[in-house]
């Protein structure tokens, strides 16, 4: 939905009707994940994909039909043996997706307040139509749909905006979209007999790299393609520079643990400290700890990583925090080049983020 923003504010300042399609469930090797959208003009004008191409004229006419008829409606593509080549997803996944009249003015607003510097997550909770999910290929839910009923927001603060009417579904709720803002997928969840589409907005994640050396620039690049924006510290100011860092978000040339509150350190950063110096690495370790950040990774040895945590633990540091330090640093890979280490890390933050084993797909695969 993000990335479908720019073209969403034209077409409206063009008096365009918009309707959107999102994935809020997928079954098997879906082209496309949970969250993801296609908008329709009344024009005929269609940005984004729920599913790579397949299906995408049929889900602009189901649209078309919502904005008829003021229903939404959950309908599911997949394979069927007739209808594979005609209308169907070709590598074999099957994918449920909700149509909309319209676009949900707080899946906007939770969109664009997720964004820039200040941003704030949040997740939004679209009750599906029908009692049950569709149980066949192109099948409508049970009576056609319905109007699109009231959306509940929950920010990452924790604040809720709407209910579900019962103050233990509302807990339930606003645990089920922390965890979906968390690792950062939409979802659809359920919750007192109903089926919840949790739409997930989270802020742009951030990785805070200690230590301007050689792995940290290929870091740096690595985590800007993914999205991350990214922040490097390191208290020599030689090293700290815009040439050796071009594609950085910002450069900070100060101690770890001075500046955490300058840079705003906390739950939504990764950290990665690479400078092999301990009076530099373990304050920014221990703050990294103290703030929750949710990736901590330290470079150094077995025996550099036993030696530190006995230090850590002198210095106040709990058993509790420190089981989450991931060090050595990143999934073994094989590669020692300073861009083969860059990626080993950043593959780590990945998995983590997401709950990822780490382990080769073959393997999952076969198990």
């Amino acid at each position: 939905m993000k990335e479908l923003l720019d073209t969403l504010a034209a077409w409206q300042g063009q008096g365009a009707d918009i309707g959107r399609a999102v994935v809020v469930r997928t079954f098997g090797s879906a082209p496309r994940p949970e969250g993801a959208v296609l908008l329709y003009a009344a024009d005929g004008r269609i940005a984004g994909s729920v599913s790579g191409g397949c299906v995408e004229g049929a889900a602009a006419e189901e649209i078309e039909r919502a904005r008829a008829t003021g229903h939404a409606r959950v309908i599911r593509y997949g394979i069927s043996d007739e209808q594979a080549w005609d209308v169907g997803l070709a590598c074999g996944g099957t994918i449920d997706v909700l149509v909309e009249p319209v676009v949900p003015a707080a899946a906007i607003d939770a969109a664009i307040a997720s964004l820039g510097a200040g941003g704030h997550g949040a997740a939004v909770i679209t009750p599906l139509p029908g009692d049950s999910p569709p149980a066949a290929f192109g099948q409508h839910t049970p009576g056609d749909g319905a109007p699109p009923e009231a959306k509940v927001v929950v920010h990452d603060d924790g604040r809720l905006e709407g209910t579900l009417g019962d103050a233990s579904l509302d807990a339930a709720l606003i645990e089920q979209a922390h965890e979906a803002l968390e690792r950062g997928q939409s979802r659809t969840v359920e919750l007192g007999g109903r089926s919840l589409f949790v739409e997930v907005f989270p802020v742009r994640p951030r990785l805070v790299v200690v230590g301007a050396v050689e792995v940290a620039r290929s870091l740096v690049r690595l985590a800007k393609e993914l999205g991350f924006e990214t922040v490097v510290i390191d208290g020599r100011a030689s090293f700290a520079t815009a040439e050796r860092f071009p594609d950085v978000d910002r450069l900070v040339v100060g101690w770890p643990d001075e500046v955490a509150d300058e840079i705003g350190l906390g739950p939504n950063d990764a950290v990665a400290v690479l400078t092999h110096d301990l009076k530099f690495d373990e304050p920014a370790i221990v703050e990294a700890l103290r703030r929750g950040c949710r990736y901590v990774g330290a470079v150094g040895s077995r025996k550099t990583q036993g030696d530190r945590r006995e230090r850590l633990l002198e210095a106040g540091v709990t058993r509790e925090e420190l089981a989450r330090l991931r060090g050595p640093v990143g999934l073994d890979l094989g590669g020692r080049a300073p861009s083969e280490t860059a990626l080993a890390i950043l593959a780590e933050i990945v998995a983590q983020r997401y709950g990822g084993s780490g382990v080769p797909m073959k393997e999952r695969a076969l198990a």
